[in-house]
């Protein structure tokens, strides 16, 4: 274990080399902070911290910089999470508030959050597979053919066109409707196929036909919808950490380019706390250089999906914490509202 000390020193090297971009040496590091030992004392114990992995010399300079595992010691120990200011806090509830379905809900989230850390942001869209059912909606057009609108408990809405073999009277549609909503209603999306299949049953002979084709469309919807999707926005920010990245910031764009990989990346909404996952500690190649800020959002208790951050190691921690967090928390405040 570290002494308190070396734990303060580690602190400075970490907060200096954040804000200054500029490897940290020992003269400076007394000068900037109360650490109430002289320069050899720093010294001596930057040299442990190197000696330990902490920290490193990226070239002949005097100066250390922070490693991936400086780093990680610093979010696990010693960062705490930044609280927004209350302007900061208005600010963010004014521009979500206006989003005026769930896609914008998305995209507000992702333009919001990339200019409030600088860095880039990404936003899994509420999964399917953890969504309930809110309503179902069966509009008839024609005689014979009828409109199918799904609406999730996390504001999606899906509509599906449906031709029916037969015409289906007004009486009938109501009846299917009502008896759909009050066995789907509330209920997972996983557990819908199982709570429909007899339904075609309890009609009349010539309306069974129909009752079949309707859920058949339902639950292929389902289907098709739980397909993961996200939005990745502010990937312009990349260009201002372009030393930050040790020979090019082309394989950091690559990865953002692959949904499957930045889908991989968030993991599992189910988990909602905070993640931290510092270089090396993401698998995906080309993005070792990087550091991947995510949590959980979701309308009650339970996360339906994640947002975060994607940036250089030489992060504002804190600060891009403290801002995740709380962006999460109106989405989520939002998607119970809606």
């Amino acid at each position: 274990m570290l002494s308190e000390r070396r734990l303060e020193v580690l602190r400075a090297i970490v907060q200096d080399y954040v804000g200054t971009e500029e490897p940290v040496g020992s003269k400076a590091l007394t000068e900037r902070h109360q650490l109430g030992v002289s320069p050899a004392t720093v010294r001596n114990d930057m040299a442990a911290l190197e000696d330990e992995g902490f920290i490193a010399q990226p070239h002949t300079s005097a100066g250390r910089i922070p490693t991936d595992k400086g780093y990680r010691l610093f979010v696990d120990k010693l960062a705490g999470v930044k609280p927004l200011s209350v302007p900061e806090r208005r600010a963010i509830q004014n521009f979500l508030d206006g989003a005026v379905d769930l896609d914008d809900v998305v995209g507000r989230t992702v333009r919001l959050l990339a200019q409030l850390t600088r860095q880039v942001a990404v936003v899994q869209y509420p999964s399917l597979t953890r969504s309930t059912v809110r309503h179902v909606e069966l509009l008839a057009l024609a005689p014979a053919r009828l409109m199918l609108v799904l609406i999730t408990d996390t504001g999606r809405v899906e509509q599906r066109l449906i031709d029916c073999q037969t015409p289906f009277g007004e009486t009938s549609l109501a009846d299917l409707r009502a008896r759909l909503n009050s066995r789907i209603v509330g209920r997972r999306f996983a557990d819908v196929p199982q709570l429909v299949q007899d339904l075609p049953e309890s009609f009349e002979q010539d309306d069974r036909a129909t009752v079949s084709t309707v859920l058949s469309v339902l639950l292929e919807t389902l289907v098709e919808e739980t397909e993961e999707r996200l939005m990745i926005g502010g990937t312009a920010n990349l260009t201002r950490f372009g030393h930050d990245f040790p020979l090019t910031i082309r394989p950091v764009l690559e990865a953002l380019e692959e949904h499957v990989v930045m889908l991989k990346l968030l993991g599992e909404a189910k988990d909602s706390g905070m993640t931290v996952r510092i270089g090396h500690e993401n698998a995906h190649e080309g993005l070792t250089s990087t550091s991947v800020v995510t949590v959980g959002y979701g309308s009650g208790d339970e996360a339906v999906a994640k947002l975060g951050v994607v940036g250089p190691t030489r992060m504002d921690y804190p600060g891009t914490m403290g801002a995740v967090r709380a962006v999460a928390r109106y989405v989520g405040q939002i998607l119970a509202e809606s």
